[in-house]
């Protein structure tokens, strides 16, 4: 299997200075996927800024665990309603020509 949009776990931690176990508390949490490929731990490359924005929030501001977790799903919330909102206001500039 290629490994080209995957960042080996280990190295990341070693660029990090974050021990592995902290992914894997997240990998826990379902707030990160962790590919195994030949007994090596991998993550994808499309979420490295979340797990470093996760990253921040736990060594930096001493956010847990719980509370990454309450923000992960605050936050895909948000992000939901923000497309339902742009959907909306399309379908309803679609309304308003239609008046013209």
């Amino acid at each position: 299997m290629k490994t080209n949009n995957l960042i080996q776990l280990a190295q990341f931690c070693t660029i990090h200075n974050v021990d592995t176990s902290f992914i894997f508390a997240l990998q826990e949490y379902e707030l990160v996927e962790i590919v195994v490929i030949e007994e090596t731990h991998y993550l994808p490359e499309e979420q490295l800024p979340e797990v470093e924005k996760m990253l921040r929030l736990h060594y930096e501001l001493e956010i847990n665990l719980e509370g990454i977790d309450a923000i992960a799903t605050l936050l895909k919330q948000i992000d939901a309603l923000e497309k339902e909102l742009i959907a909306t206001k399309n379908k309803l500039r679609v309304f308003e020509h239609a008046g013209d």
